[in-house]
């Protein structure tokens, strides 16, 4: 299954000393609106793998109390410094004024705790099953109105190479079922049409995955622009603008390379448009029924026969939610606040798009300790004192300066935004440039496919 400078982080306010030695002021991101309703507000977050401490440090810029909890046992040092770790989230159920489950699979806790009348941001029993059970979901879809791919369900390789054969096709094969993370990304778009190359790799591989999952899907290849519409929900409606965004899985520029969970992403904020409506829209009545909170995604392959959903994300998304926070406009407590209370409004936005890179080193994306331990603990320094649009990955904050933390090499999410993508693009690579960090990596293509998908997508009328 996902971001040197001195800082003191006091009662939720930055105060800058001098950092690395040469004594250039660092300047954190100025905090905004600190209060709602004239008090700040206390969140504890609820996480499998230190995925929102972006979000949790936000807030504490915003002047809230924050306590973050993860089960992930290898997270130690995570966050260190930016904003409380606890060891046990049930002890703060009573002491927060609002809860925030940041990964699927918490949907049962969730609704337990909204029985007993807390607010609550995350999943739904309903939400968890969307996105963890492709099955269920292309149910969904097609019960609800959308016009999902055909797809077909097996638990039998065997079974699924002799229907290869008998039904020749382009299919691309998924995972399916309770399955981890990082097992999503072993998933095969198949290039022939006659589907060989797609028999050949289950043939050869049959063994190894059935030992690791046994539930799969082959679903219908369809080619055309890949492109996701998203919004937040507040238990009963979405709340707009909604979330137009492009991402970038593939670990290489163009598209070459192993899938991770996402190297960067182009989006922007607008009203509800002709993928929305054709798709993710048609999901507000069983969203409502479950008192799903939290922002939900649908990606789809639009061509200009039809817009086709592929998989639901019902929760926060990385890099997507520090990517989104680059282009809201509204103070982050006062609409998570609002959000969490069922309430009907709209978020500020930024006119324009937003980019966002991630910067990783060795190991990622895959997990190897010993490669890990190299880089664990190195420094990362900024050549001028400004940290806009830089956003934590894992990472830790000692004595003023921050570390690589954890064992992911997962280190920064750099964003920027610009009334065209060109500036926004421009933008977030600056702030790249401005990063020393041994052995970084990141792609350079992030947004550049905009011209040529948006061309399309407008031709066939997607995107008013």
């Amino acid at each position: 299954m996902r971001e040197i400078f001195r800082a003191e982080i006091m009662n939720g306010n930055e105060k800058t000393q001098n950092g690395n030695g040469n004594g250039a002021e660092k300047k954190l991101i100025e905090a905004k609106e600190p209060k709602i309703n004239g008090k700040p507000l206390k969140f504890l977050f609820i996480s499998w793998e230190t995925l929102s401490g972006d979000l949790a440090w936000r807030l504490k810029q915003e002047g809230h109390e924050v306590k973050f909890y993860t089960k992930d046992p290898d997270s130690e040092g995570i966050y260190e410094g930016f904003f409380e770790r606890i060891p046990k989230w049930e002890e703060f159920k009573d002491w927060a004024d609002i809860i925030i489950f940041d990964d699927a699979g918490f949907g049962k806790i969730a609704d337990a705790l909204r029985r007993e009348g807390k607010l609550v941001i995350g999943g739904t029993e309903y939400s968890d099953k969307l996105e963890e059970d492709r099955e269920f979901g292309q149910l969904e879809m097609k019960r609800v109105g959308m016009s999902a791919l055909p797809h077909w369900d097996f638990m039998d390789y065997e079974e699924a190479i002799k229907f290869i054969r008998e039904n020749p096709g382009r299919y691309v094969f998924k995972p399916s079922g309770s399955i981890l993370a990082g097992q999503k990304g072993i998933l095969f778009i198949g290039q022939d049409e006659s589907g060989q190359d797609l028999l050949e790799v289950l043939s050869h591989n049959k063994t190894a995955w059935s030992k690791k999952f046994r539930k799969f899907q082959l679903q219908k290849y369809a080619n055309g622009v890949e492109v996701a519409v998203g919004a937040f929900f507040n238990g009963k409606d979405f709340v707009y603008p909604i979330n137009v965004n492009f991402e970038h899985k593939k670990l290489f520029p163009g598209d070459i390379g192993p899938y991770t969970f996402e190297m960067g992403t182009l989006m922007y904020w607008s009203e509800p448009n002709r993928i929305f409506k054709m798709t993710l829209e048609k999901i507000r009545e069983p969203l409502a029924e479950s008192g799903y909170v939290g922002y939900i995604d649908v990606n789809c392959i639009a061509n200009n026969y039809n817009v086709y959903p592929l998989e639901f994300t019902a929760r926060f998304g990385y890099p997507t939610m520090s990517i989104q926070l680059e282009g809201i406009l509204t103070p982050l407590g006062e609409w998570l606040s609002r959000l969490a209370r069922g309430e009907k409004f709209e978020l500020r936005t930024k006119r324009g798009f937003q980019v966002g890179v991630v910067v990783a080193v060795p190991p990622f994306p895959y997990e190897d300790r010993r490669v890990a331990e190299i880089y664990k603990d190195s420094s990362i320094i900024f050549k001028k004192p400004n940290l806009e649009g830089v956003h934590l990955g894992d990472i830790k904050l000692v004595e003023g300066d921050w570390h690589l933390a954890g064992d992911s090499g997962y280190a920064l999410v750099v964003t920027g935004s610009g009334t065209t993508v060109a500036e926004a693009r421009k933008m977030a690579y600056n702030r790249v440039d401005n990063i020393i960090l041994q052995n970084m990596f990141y792609r350079t293509d992030i947004g550049l496919k905009w011209n040529t998908d948006s061309d399309r997508l407008q031709s066939w009328g997607y995107l008013y």
